[in-house]
């Protein structure tokens, strides 16, 4: 019996894709088809964002939900995978964001100004990284965390104070490069009924560096290094006595995640065209961030994408559902005042209750677990 000679070529070309996704993914893949189904959701929505829904805001929530994936993600290195409880990680976010913002302001609104600030703000990062690793990482898990939210708060103060510099409480807005601005446009005629302008070109700007720095995450992750990471986390005395040199471990894996979230913040800043501490710096970012986490599930990095894109969901349209619901329900007692807008946060606690007990392991572990 003969065989099609296109059955070979066939088993060729998809033995080659699935080589191509496992070497995208780090051969970490979900694991479950029910994550890989909402992975994949997430991922064809804010790609297609700017076609599928009308308005700035559907816009603005996707570049949000871009931005702290990134920032999530990274500090999941540090938490899920390293073990460590840090709260400076809006520090260099903050950084990012006004390394971004002074450029721009000061040496005028060109590329060139967008790669000075970043690079400054990267540098810094670094060198404070490596300070507070290198100074802290030896004490205690309690002692590091009050020293990192001591020297969070420091910034924070210094950024409100120097106002000639990072323009205080009101901080700093600028200009972006012509390229980026909504009256640049790419082309003449609308794409799809959508304008190919400067607004658009940021805002996948925003989804393909977010894109890279998660896939990035993942294979620092799912390297040796990843793996010495976690069993750091597990044991560090264990992985010491193995050889492992633990503090420089640890100290590079703080590195790599602050260097990350300065990324992050340079991307919400060149979005917003504006930073300020409230932007950037609030310790409110930071329970933001924990709690994103944690929805999600910490030492997963496609818990980063989950967890990042039902907070901010929740951020954004909370109220708007509950003012919905509450008109909805104007002739019943009671239930309109309980559901009014002003107690969205209420509500947005009690949502993070249940899935923290529903969900003990995240929903992305929930999820896994099922699978299994």
């Amino acid at each position: 019996m003969s065989t099609s000679p296109t059955l070979p070529l066939a088993f060729d070309e998809a033995r080659k894709s699935g080589g191509f996704l496992s070497s995208l993914l780090s051969s970490d893949f979900p694991r479950s088809r029910i994550l890989t189904f909402i992975l994949l959701t997430i991922l064809v929505v804010l790609a297609a964002t700017p076609f599928l829904f009308s308005g700035s805001q559907p816009l603005s929530t996707a570049a949000k939900i871009c931005v702290f994936i990134v920032l999530v993600a990274s500090y999941d290195l540090l938490l899920g995978y390293t073990g460590i409880v840090s709260f400076a990680h809006t520090m260099f976010f903050g950084i990012g964001g006004y390394g971004i913002a002074i450029a721009l302001e000061r040496l005028g609104a060109t590329w060139s100004s967008v790669a000075i600030g970043l690079l400054a703000a990267l540098c810094l990062s670094a060198l404070l990284a490596v300070a507070i690793g290198l100074l802290s990482l030896r004490v205690r898990a309690i002692f590091f965390s009050m020293i990192t939210l001591a020297v969070a708060s420091a910034m924070a103060v210094l950024a409100s104070q120097l106002s000639g510099i990072t323009g205080g409480e009101d901080g700093l807005s600028f200009q972006l490069p012509f390229e980026l601005r909504p009256a640049f446009k790419l082309f003449s005629e609308p794409v799809m009924g959508v304008a190919v302008n400067g607004r658009l070109i940021a805002y996948y700007l925003l989804f393909f560096v977010a894109l890279i720095m998660f896939l990035l995450l993942l294979r620092i992750v799912n390297s040796p290094f990843g793996r010495v990471l976690q069993a750091i986390r597990e044991n560090e005395f264990r992985a010491e006595a193995l050889g492992y040199r633990v503090v420089a471990y640890r100290t590079m894996a703080s590195v790599i995640s602050a260097l990350i979230a300065t990324v992050a913040g340079a991307l919400i800043a060149l979005w917003l065209r504006y930073n300020g501490p409230d932007t950037t710096l609030s310790f409110s970012i930071m329970i933001d961030i924990l709690l994103m986490v944690v929805i999600g599930g910490m030492g997963t990095m496609y818990g980063a994408v989950i967890g990042a894109t039902l907070f901010v969901l929740a951020q954004s349209y909370l109220q708007v559902l509950m003012d919905a619901a509450s008109k909805a329900l104007a002739g019943v007692p009671l239930l309109p005042n309980l559901v009014h807008p002003d107690r969205w946060l209420l509500w947005l606690g009690a949502l993070f209750i249940i899935s923290v007990y529903a969900f003990p392991g995240g929903i992305v572990g929930r999820l896994r677990q099922a699978r299994q």
